[in-house]
């Protein structure tokens, strides 16, 4: 009988051992998650609703254009500082590639400060593009799903491509600052769901120092 025992013990350990590659690899298999606060659904008017359907919507691919060299350069420092710095979080290089300048370009578009979203980014999902919150934010910006119902075509999968959800969080915050009035603590707070508690903007502030040229 006791021999038995120790038999059956070593069969379910080597088993166990056998398994243990494919439960390390689960994670890289299932939805990575992000400790992101939610935005709130609010009532938006028939005409906000219009201006920011019209700016998710409005066809524009990322291609930088510049009307002096200068421009070009100060850009082109900026992607080699900023390849480096992401470099360090992103292992993906051919990511880099799309990822800086849609950054780039959705952020102008938008009238936003790109260290500033670049700092969004790393504080809500720290750039995976893949993350889900706890609430089911998703993606870079950790955008919810009910703003492709308000403002979108109605498919929150496609916050998972990284146009879409960068166009979305940049379109989203700017709508933010509008609505309070410029004051980018207020901003930030109600993009993450918690305005008027300091521990989510200070977190992006202090970030946005690491993203600055």
């Amino acid at each position: 009988m006791q021999p038995n025992s120790s038999f059956n013990r070593r069969k379910v350990l080597a088993q166990a051992l056998r398994a243990w590659p494919t439960v390390l690899a689960l994670p890289l298999l299932l939805p990575q998650s992000a400790q992101a606060g939610r935005q709130v659904e609010e009532p938006l008017i028939d005409s906000v609703r219009s201006a920011l359907s019209s700016a998710i919507h409005q066809s524009a691919p990322p291609v930088p254009e510049f009307a002096q060299d200068g421009a070009r350069q100060q850009y082109e420092r900026w992607l080699f500082s900023m390849a480096e710095r992401l470099r360090r979080r992103k292992a993906d290089a051919l990511e880099h590639k799309e990822f800086l300048p849609t950054v780039w370009y959705e952020s102008k578009r938008a009238g936003l400060d790109v260290a500033l979203v670049l700092a969004l980014i790393q504080v809500e999902s720290n750039f995976r593009k893949f993350a889900i919150s706890s609430a089911g934010a998703r993606g870079y910006m950790q955008v919810m799903p009910f703003w492709t119902r308000l403002i979108g075509d109605g498919d929150p999968a496609t916050l998972f491509h990284m146009q879409t959800n960068l166009r979305f969080g940049c379109v989203i915050l700017r709508h933010y600052l509008d609505t309070e009035n410029g004051d980018l603590f207020l901003a930030l707070g109600r993009y993450n769901g918690s305005r008027g508690q300091r521990p989510y903007p200070d977190a992006v502030l202090a970030a946005r120092r690491g993203w600055e040229l």
